[in-house]
């Protein structure tokens, strides 16, 4: 498991049925996560600046709306705002993707072009841009594209070479062969259900594969790396079949792992999603 043990802006505290309490900066928040199925006889909260409550019906809101604010990790900075399904427009540990990406692409020595797929508010993006990668940014939602500029421009990159297309993932992959466009990195995020910009339905367990096998036509001559980030009920290893299975380069090492966050006060680990990744030589 690659776990986060250097996001100063941000921690786990404490972890008690079915609730995280984390730390944002100087933000406190108590949202819910599935995966924390045990009980914690000494949790307690000792400052909560708002709390997400699930409805029984589904769904839920926030208890209180705190300003937006920045937090930082290493040099990256980015936005965090209360959306209406307990998220904030930043995973923690993605810190782990940002990493290999930014070291992959500055030992690389070369010009490096990057896809970022499903990419949300730009964090492999802001990651590539800051270690000399140009990067095309997509994904389905106008929203998030626009948090993802907000971020770009926070971090004093907007002129670097990015490109903001807003569009379903598939149809842009399939105009890109097309086209003729090719990258030495493709980063992908799916979601596990999604709808594109015209209604198109993406579902992980019957699209991810055929997505997959699409990119690969889009790799360069010297690709870098393929990487795909997963938070669905899938495994790492299922992640690595698909790799292993679509993969049509020699020299291509491919591994699989999960990806958690440390709990503090109990040295704890909770899983936050899972890892595919090819590198090339």
């Amino acid at each position: 498991m690659e776990v986060v043990n250097d996001f100063k802006d941000f921690e786990i505290i404490d972890a008690n049925d079915g609730n995280k309490y984390e730390r944002w900066g100087n933000v406190y928040f108590l949202r819910p996560d599935p995966l924390i199925i045990w009980e914690n006889k000494n949790f307690k909260t000792d400052k909560l600046d708002a709390t997400y409550i699930r409805s029984n019906k589904g769904g839920g809101c926030w208890d209180k709306l705190v300003p937006n604010f920045i937090i930082n990790y290493k040099d990256l900075k980015f936005n965090i705002k209360q959306m209406g399904f307990k998220h904030t427009g930043l995973f923690p540990e993605h810190a782990v993707n940002w990493n290999l990406i930014r070291e992959k692409i500055t030992k690389a020595h070369r010009s490096i072009k990057v896809l970022n797929l499903f990419a949300y508010t730009g964090g492999a993006s802001i990651a590539s841009l800051s270690a000399g990668a140009s990067v095309v940014h997509v994904d389905a939602s106008r929203g998030m594209v626009d948090w993802a500029k907000e971020n770009v421009k926070l971090n004093k990159l907007e002129d670097r070479p990015i490109r903001f297309i807003v569009d379903d993932c598939i149809k842009f992959v399939k105009r890109e062969i097309r086209r003729g466009n090719k990258y030495d990195c493709i980063i992908m995020d799916p979601p596990s259900y999604g709808k594109g910009t015209s209604g198109e339905v993406w579902s992980l367990e019957k699209n991810l594969y055929e997505l997959v096998i699409l990119c690969q036509e889009l790799l360069s001559d010297k690709p870098l790396f393929f990487l795909i980030n997963s938070y669905s009920g899938l495994s790492p290893i299922i992640l690595e079949n698909i790799l292993n299975l679509t993969n049509n380069r020699p020299n291509a090492k491919i591994t699989s792992t999960e990806i958690g966050l440390p709990i503090t006060k109990n040295n704890l680990i909770l899983p936050c999603g899972i890892r595919g990744l090819i590198e090339y030589e």
